[in-house]
């Protein structure tokens, strides 16, 4: 076996506190779960078919929006319907929905954590043993490059929106995670990791993502069959059982859905510049691993977390650069970048600390100063940028989350003081600051900007503008309608909706549509134009409203007495 390139001592193997940790997860996982509206997004959608499927609108095998099935996972959807209909007197339901989604987050942490550990207590991770002793105890040196795999992975840029969203991509994440840990315990544990393989694949394929599944459970075979530990081979046919149950469990899901396309040479652009930031910082870390580490690439440390980011990034390039492809290879990416932290050079890690802590400080204080600004005014400028693109937004002082915005700040001060300090040994400190950057602005973000935010992206103002037009009881038929409008007026507007092509030759008295020009289209036949509105914050999008108008008593007798008989 090829020599290791890692050297810790004793003392670089100390774990990082585990009260700093807990606090750095709930920092991240937490905000953005309460106070705030589902967001104009797959987030809303998402949302309002849960709903439908609590409130019994909808079957649980088929959930819909204004009266069409929707082209979605099921086993994310039951999650949030389950988790609504049981919470909702006690919680709201948006509340109730995001919930389960925390916790898969927060699951997804703890198993990149728990991949990380078994992985570095192989003979191939260990570190180099000195001459004279003084080199790291292996538990302790895996439990230190597990806490630097958690960090890395809080620390990436790509998780930040869509890991805190009620989508069926959390259950994926979930399940890639799942998977990782069934492949990294295979040696040290019987039967755990069989139902762990069992489970991860099947929840890849129930959460919407059952071609990865399949792809992950061969690659995971394949790496599992060259292994040198009988203990991993004898999980190859538990893990192509798995397969088998994922592909029985999409096909009577209905889930099979490829949306694959050949990717042109702009395309290719667009997606590496597409990695460069969402992967970030993990990625310049894993390239590193895959370098110094390059005479072990066959060894498990490094294939089990990369076999799923190639088919996670392999995804993406077939997807035309889906983001939500991409966030699959999160996971493993941390663990590969938690490889490198041992190897790296003094400089290198400093260049990490002054970068991270200048960047993050500076997000920090923009945050302050627009939060400043949409409060008093000063400064002017942004105060003026803030008004001209929230037209009619008055900011309401939060004093609770000021406190936890300030807390968030000085938490941030003392980091910063404390690795530019003598702190040099513990081998996870290089994640500690990037880390710890994005949990700060994001924690700013959802209590400093979160009012602001919310008022942007929420579609509650724009449904409100709706209903000074149409009753609250009133049927709405959307046969162009997004989506998004759909659930925006089944969850804010409590409006009855039909959504179907021909939703317009139905009893509803109103009609939406919505259009990208400034002037909302004529009314069709049997139409009159009510009204045209739009959110406050966009001005791209118009909502038209139309009214079905009554025939006259005359114009009806004539179409009696000129009808067939």
């Amino acid at each position: 076996m090829s020599p290791t390139p890692a050297l810790v001592t004793h003392r670089g193997a100390r774990r990082l506190p585990r009260l700093a940790l807990l606090l750095f997860c709930a920092a991240y996982v937490l905000p953005g779960v309460f106070d705030r509206d589902p967001w104009r997004t797959a987030d809303l959608v998402a949302f309002g078919q849960m709903v439908s499927i609590a409130e019994g609108r909808s079957p649980w095998l088929s959930p819909m929006l204004g009266g069409v099935a929707a082209d979605t996972a099921l086993l994310p959807q039951w999650l949030g319907a389950a988790c609504i209909a049981l919470l909702t007197p006690l919680v709201p339901a948006d509340v109730a929905a995001r919930l389960p989604f925390a916790l898969l987050l927060a699951l997804t942490l703890a198993l990149v954590w728990s991949t990380t550990y078994y992985l570095a207590r192989t003979e191939a991770a260990q570190p180099v043993a000195f001459a004279f002793g003084g080199e790291a105890n292996p538990v302790d040196y895996a439990r230190a490059m597990a806490d630097g795999a958690l960090l890395a992975l809080i620390a990436t840029l790509g998780l930040l929106q869509l890991g805190h969203e009620t989508t069926p991509e959390l259950g994926q994440l979930f399940g890639v995670g799942l998977l990782m840990l069934a492949l990294a315990m295979a040696p040290f544990r019987h039967w755990q990791p069989r139902v762990a393989a069992l489970a991860a694949l099947a929840v890849l394929a129930g959460s919407g993502a059952p071609s990865m599944a399949v792809a992950a459970g061969l690659a995971g075979s394949l790496v599992c069959w060259r292994s040198r530990y009988p203990e991993v081979r004898r999980l190859v046919p538990w893990l192509l059982a798995a397969t088998l149950l994922a592909a029985l469990i999409a096909t009577a899901l209905g889930a099979w859905r490829l949306r694959t396309a050949v990717p042109g040479s702009g395309d290719l652009l667009s997606i590496a510049r597409q990695w460069a930031w969402f992967l970030w910082p993990a990625w310049p870390l894993a390239l590193w691993t895959l370098w110094q580490w390059r005479r072990q690439l066959l060894f498990r440390h490094l294939s089990v977390p990369l076999v799923t980011v190639l088919v996670a990034m392999v995804s993406n390039i077939a997807m035309l650069g889906s983001d939500r492809a991409l966030m699959l290879a999160l996971p493993g990416m941390a663990v590969l970048a938690a490889f490198a932290l041992p190897t790296l050079k003094r400089s290198t890690a400093a260049a990490i600390d002054w970068f991270s802590m200048f960047f993050f400080s500076i997000c920090a204080v923009a945050i302050w100063v627009i939060y400043a600004a949409m409060h008093t005014g000063v400064p002017a400028k942004p105060a003026a940028n803030v008004a001209r693109l929230l037209p009619g937004y008055v900011a309401e002082f939060q004093p609770i989350e000021l406190l936890l915005a300030l807390l968030a700040t000085l938490a941030w001060l003392w980091l910063v003081r404390w690795r530019t300090g003598r702190h040099r040994e513990a081998v996870w400190k290089s994640m500690v600051l990037p880390s710890g950057g994005v949990a700060l602005c994001w924690l700013l973000l959802m209590t400093l900007w979160l009012p602001a935010l919310d008022y942007a992206r929420s579609a509650r103002t724009l449904v409100q503008r709706v209903a000074e037009h149409v009753p609250r009881d009133a049927c709405v038929a959307a046969p162009s309608g997004s989506p998004v409008l759909v659930a925006a007026l089944e969850v804010f507007g409590g409006y009855r909706v039909e959504a179907r092509p021909d939703a317009d030759t139905g009893s509803c008295e109103f009609s939406v549509q919505t259009t990208r020009s400034r002037v909302a289209p004529p009314a069709r036949p049997g139409w009159a134009l009510v009204a045209a509105v739009q959110r406050p914050s966009d001005r791209n999008e118009l909502t038209a409203i139309y009214r079905r108008q009554a025939i006259a008593p005359e114009a009806a007798s004539a179409a009696g007495a000129s009808a067939p008989r």
